[in-house]
């Protein structure tokens, strides 16, 4: 394969990062030695292949990471692949210094193009539905008694009512999933999801 061109956009955002800035020109290089087409979606280094999304260059708190779009689909044979919460197609591979990536970077690349196969055989994640996803008995109270907040609910897209759904019924403690509603509940009625929240 031959090596792609940078993507000015992206250089910025090299030059910029604060925290693992030389693991991510050393993930970025793997990247465009594959041939990916570098882009910049969601404020983070992306690589594609026929405009379909392979991997996104993440910082993290304690590493960086490679999240492969469709990892669920990976062998995974290395043992190398981390599922982010409830994710059901991303998966990433986290890297806490370069060694590591130069340690990991035949296994790495590897990955990659199985990932660039599976995309060109047209492979995909089949997702769970909402409706596969169980509704907290506190969610059902608060469903049946509001019909705002039901009619607020019902009209957010489906990935972001599964993200409401996994989130609350996570709170082991019924007073803790009934807190967890009531906090949200205001950017549910403005169609708001729980990634839509400044951080």
């Amino acid at each position: 394969m031959a090596t792609s061109k940078k993507n000015p956009k992206a250089d910025a955002y090299f030059d910029k990062a604060k925290k693992w800035q030389p693991e991510l020109r050393k993930l970025r290089t793997i990247a465009l030695s594959l041939g990916l087409k570098e882009e910049l979606k969601w404020g983070k280094p992306c690589y594609t292949f026929d405009d379909a999304n392979i991997i996104i260059l993440i910082p993290l708190k304690e590493s960086c990471a490679v999240a492969f779009s469709k990892g669920a689909l990976l062998k995974d044979r290395k043992r190398l692949l981390v599922q982010p919460g409830q994710a059901q197609a991303t998966r990433f591979v986290k890297f806490s210094s370069v060694r590591q990536i130069s340690d990991t970077e035949p296994a790495l690349k590897a990955y990659i193009r199985e990932a660039i196969e599976n995309e060109k055989a047209g492979l995909d994640i089949v997702y769970k539905k909402t409706s596969d996803y169980e509704t907290p008995a506190e969610l059902q109270r608060k469903l049946d008694k509001d019909p705002a907040f039901r009619k607020a609910f019902e009209a957010l897209t489906p990935g972001r009512q599964r993200g409401y759904l996994v989130y609350f019924a996570a709170a082991k403690q019924s007073k803790t999933r009934e807190a967890r509603i009531e906090k949200h509940a205001p950017d549910i009625l403005k169609g708001k999801g729980l990634m839509d929240r400044p951080r």
